[in-house]
């Protein structure tokens, strides 16, 4: 190989609350649409959210579980689009200042130890879910379930660590099992539980520099995220081949 990828994760997980993250609203999976909402996940004006406890507990379990720096001071921010399945137009999220900070997965490639940074670990809520029923009766319509505005979230960012697609499977992997050992996420990736957010780049052999970087979002199976990777490394690799 002529080029060397440079990956690094985003893995949002879902935490494991019987309420959402601002509100008394159930957050379990496969109720019928928009009956677990209230003003408060809906954004109605007026609304005043109050930080679930449990949902701190866990994201602090999760944070000494990797051996990463619980923040004394952690700060909720707005981060700011619009979409239909956001109703506020923006999420509450963190980002300066988020709850914990540095860390490591390890687990075994090959029989060797390998460890990869974390860079934090912040809170935020969900957002709903758009549907593009095929039996709309309108071809452009767009169906949106707000149950899962305001579910709980710890979003997971590794350093730029990861060199291949196959680390890529055992870094999540282990990570998963560390989810689920410390009984914070169910780390079901078919039910969107675990969900996974790659960044990859190449670059030739022995430099330092990062190359352009491309987001391969919203990744539900470990399988997947191994077959995305290849395929944009080597995408990737045929356009800088040809003077892209």
């Amino acid at each position: 190989m002529k080029y060397e990828p440079v990956i690094g994760l985003e893995v949002h997980a879902q935490l494991l609350t019987d309420t959402k993250i601002f509100c008394g609203c159930r957050a379990a999976y496969g109720a019928a649409p928009n009956t677990q909402t209230c003003p408060v996940c809906l954004g109605l004006p007026g609304a005043l959210p109050v930080l679930n406890r449990r949902a701190v507990d866990f994201a602090v379990r999760m944070i000494l579980a990797v051996g990463g720096r619980v923040n004394r001071e952690s700060i909720f921010a707005r981060k700011n689009y619009f979409y239909p399945d956001l109703p506020k137009g923006y999420q509450i999220s963190q980002f300066d200042r988020p709850i914990g900070e540095d860390g490591a997965i390890t687990f075994l490639e090959d029989g060797s130890e390998c460890s990869i940074g974390l860079i934090r670990i912040h809170l935020e809520e969900d957002a709903g879910k758009s549907f593009h029923p095929e039996n709309a009766l309108d071809d452009e319509a767009s169906w949106v379930d707000m149950n899962r505005c305001g579910v709980p979230l710890i979003e997971i960012v590794s350093k730029p660590d990861i060199r291949s697609p196959k680390q890529a499977g055992l870094y999540l992997t282990r990570l998963r099992q560390t989810l689920e050992y410390l009984d914070v996420c169910t780390g079901n990736m078919e039910e969107g539980a675990l969900r996974c957010d790659a960044n990859v780049s190449i670059r030739p052999i022995g430099q330092t520099t990062f190359g352009t970087r491309t987001e391969v979002k919203n990744m539900n199976s470990i399988r997947g995220v191994e077959r995305g990777l290849a395929y944009e490394i080597e995408r990737q690799s045929k356009l800088v081949e040809s003077g892209g």
